[in-house]
């Protein structure tokens, strides 16, 4: 089983915690033995020296009764084990134990070996420490024994009643057995105790340990793991609220750093991918204008050697058809049955020259004569020239011309002859009166370098179908009426000017024609970043020059 975070931390923090205190329990108990020990020992070499003192009459006047009787009182007193006087051989001269009296205690015996060490003679001044000593009785018991030499002083081997000569340093010996069982119930007892509170604080230290490991330490990991399977899901908005200032802290914000990062790199994506899907409409759209250009030249190019070629043919059998027709219809004894039918072949013949003269002109590559010029002027006289006849007496003319726009180089004649067509057709498309015809000329909001002019009216519109054919030659929405020619040269036109033309166009709304003509006469506008021409949309109908 995989242990938690919270269980492997208060697992080693509590075995760390009881391997010290129980090192400290230890030692704590093991000083506190020696030092009962010790106050042990003080207190029996203290108890030795009163009864040596308490004796020292007695022994003086060699009263055995009243030393024996000494010695028994002392023996009642409280933790007193035994008490007994050796003399010089290790004879055991007085003892609380009556059994033993008179018995000799050899060096190796529990009460000699101190003082003796191993020799045949005892040491003359042994300290406490070697005076005492500790051995347990048969039934497990622990005592102390302390050793108080009796020394041979000046009024024992001056005394009568003595045969001690001064030579004799030590006359014999005092042991007193003191049981310690006192001492090991207290150190036990404290032992019992220290364990305990050992125990008692472990448990404490581990609830502690286990509710702050699980607050400050599994709960922010937790939380954190969390956040982290979201964020793997895709969830890229989340965020930890309420960071701590510790390191968890520093953690969640980094992670919070991430996931920002993480989110502004997807919308990176995103905005990337659809940017990239734009451009590749765009850059589509671009190589289908200019696809559609280059058809449309083809078809122009084409077209006007065809064109050419037939109107050569026809053009002079048409000048002679009309010459001599026109000769004859003259001729006043004609019958005036006759004579009407030639006038219909006169005008019918003029008609197909009409045709011709147009065929020539669009067959023809016309280079334009560039000069300074104003759009502005060339658009206003254009309007003169068309506001004089009747196709406009009902149609409202609506200006709106920016007179800060600069002059152009181009050719006036030419550029006339669009706005003209244009006019023509915006005019015809509001065939019923009571139209609105709308001019703007404009600088471009895109392209500075640019001059947009804007010719709009609401007349019927144009199917959508016909928008794509709208500059081909001799395609015309008008049946029965015109050429189809004029938005084909106007388109010519305004394209070897280096511009464009669009058309936008909506059945029972209006179509709007829009040129751009660039400012600098060395720029095309197929080198600049202007958008498609052939706008899907509608037109309206064309018209011949």
């Amino acid at each position: 089983m995989q242990l938690k975070l919270a269980s492997k931390y208060t697992a080693i923090s509590c075995t760390a915690l009881l391997v010290i205190m129980f090192t400290f329990a230890f030692f704590h108990v093991n000083t506190l033995r020696e030092s009962f020990l010790a106050e042990a020992m003080y207190e029996a070499d203290t108890l030795s020296e009163m009864i040596l003192h308490n004796s020292h009459y007695l022994m003086l006047k060699n009263d055995r009764v009243q030393l024996q009787q000494v010695i028994d009182e002392a023996g009642t007193m409280a933790r007193i084990q035994q008490i007994r006087i050796l003399g010089r051989e290790g004879v055991v001269s007085f003892s609380t134990d009556k059994t033993e009296i008179g018995t000799a205690l050899s060096n190796d015996d529990e009460g000699c070996y101190f003082c003796h060490v191993g020799k045949s003679t005892a040491l003359i001044d042994a300290s406490i420490e070697t005076r005492s000593r500790n051995f347990t009785d048969v039934y497990g018991k622990d005592f102390l024994g302390m050793t108080s030499a009796i020394y041979n002083e000046p009024s024992c081997y001056t005394a009568d009643c003595h045969f001690h000569s001064e030579e004799e340093k030590k006359l014999g010996v005092l042991d007193v057995v003191v049981s310690l069982e006192k001492m090991q119930a207290v150190t036990f007892n404290h032992h019992a105790d220290v364990f305990v509170s050992t125990a008692v604080m472990l448990v404490l230290m581990s609830i502690c340990q286990f509710v702050f490991t699980q607050k400050y330490v599994c709960q922010p990991v937790q939380r954190l793991v969390r956040h982290t399977e979201r964020l793997a899901r895709g969830d890229l908005d989340v965020r930890i609220e309420n960071v701590p200032t510790d390191e968890f802290g520093e953690l969640g914000e980094a992670f919070n750093s991430m996931a920002s990062s993480l989110e502004q790199a997807q919308l990176e994506l995103r905005d990337w991918a659809g940017t990239l899907e734009q451009k590749v409409e765009k850059r589509t759209e671009e190589i289908q204008e200019m696809q559609a250009q280059l058809v449309q030249s083809a078809k122009l190019a084409s077209m006007g050697e065809l064109v050419a070629g037939i109107a050569h043919e026809i053009n002079n059998p048409l000048g002679g058809i009309l010459m001599f027709s026109s000769l004859a219809a003259k001729n006043p004894e004609l019958p005036p049955q006759v004579k009407d039918n030639l006038e219909v072949v006169v005008s019918e013949t003029r008609r197909c020259a009409k045709i011709v003269r147009g065929l020539l002109e669009f067959s023809r590559e016309s280079i334009p004569e560039k000069r300074s010029d104003s759009i502005n002027r060339i658009i206003k006289q254009t309007l003169r020239l068309v506001s004089q006849q009747t196709l406009f007496q009902d149609i409202e003319m609506d200006c709106e011309f920016d007179e800060t726009l600069p002059e152009l180089h181009l050719d006036p004649d030419q550029i006339q002859q669009v706005f003209f067509n244009m006019f023509i057709n915006a005019a015809q498309a509001m065939h019923d009166g009571g139209g609105i015809l709308s001019i703007t000329t404009e600088r471009d909001n895109e392209l500075e370098s640019v001059i947009r002019v804007i010719v709009a009216d609401n007349g019927q519109g144009i199917e959508k179908e016909s928008l794509n054919k709208i500059f081909d030659p001799f395609f015309s929405t008008k049946s029965k009426k015109g050429f189809g020619l004029g938005l084909s040269i106007s388109y010519g036109i305004i394209n070897n000017h280096g511009g464009k033309i669009s058309v936008q166009s909506e059945l029972g709304v209006g179509t709007q024609f829009t040129i751009l003509l660039p400012i600098d006469e060395n720029v095309t506008l197929a080198e600049t970043d202007a958008d498609s021409i052939l706008l899907p949309g509608s037109a309206e109908s064309d018209g011949e020059a």
